[in-house]
């Protein structure tokens, strides 16, 4: 299964910015992707990668990190095998390398944010927030 993620860039400070995050790959693994949780993740120079969102098989639940809490819309179409993570007043501390992942699990909120919960990984895409 290969993830690839679009639609980072340089925005200044309270602009906005949509991740997607594609999947590819056997039949087998894309049809397994729906049953699985997926996740948003972020990691700064010099920090640990960090949760960011994350949202259940069918997008039936959802939890998202207190810091981006209002501002941080996760969502999935599991048709178009692909989830999304729009992002509203983007601030500095925003910016990092963003990668989206596929869990080894289904929906469990107390794993949510555990990037060992998770198994596959896309390459990332850079969001810079600056004015």
């Amino acid at each position: 299964l290969q993830l690839v993620e679009s639609g980072g860039g340089l925005v200044e400070p309270g602009g906005s910015l949509k991740l997607s995050c594609v999947a590819s790959g056997r039949s087998s693994d894309l049809e397994d992707l729906t049953v699985y949780m997926m996740g948003w993740f972020r990691q700064a120079p010099g920090k640990d990668r960090e949760g960011v969102s994350c949202i259940s098989q069918e997008g039936f639940s959802s939890e998202t990190v207190e810091s981006v809490q209002g501002r941080f819309i996760i969502s999935r179409d599991d048709a178009k095998k692909a989830i999304y993570l729009e992002m509203n007043d983007l601030r500095p501390e925003d910016t990092a390398m963003y990668y989206c992942a596929r869990a080894v699990t289904a929906w469990d909120d107390k794993l949510c944010h555990s990037p060992a919960a998770y198994h596959y990984w896309g390459q990332g895409t850079q969001v810079t927030v600056s004015s």
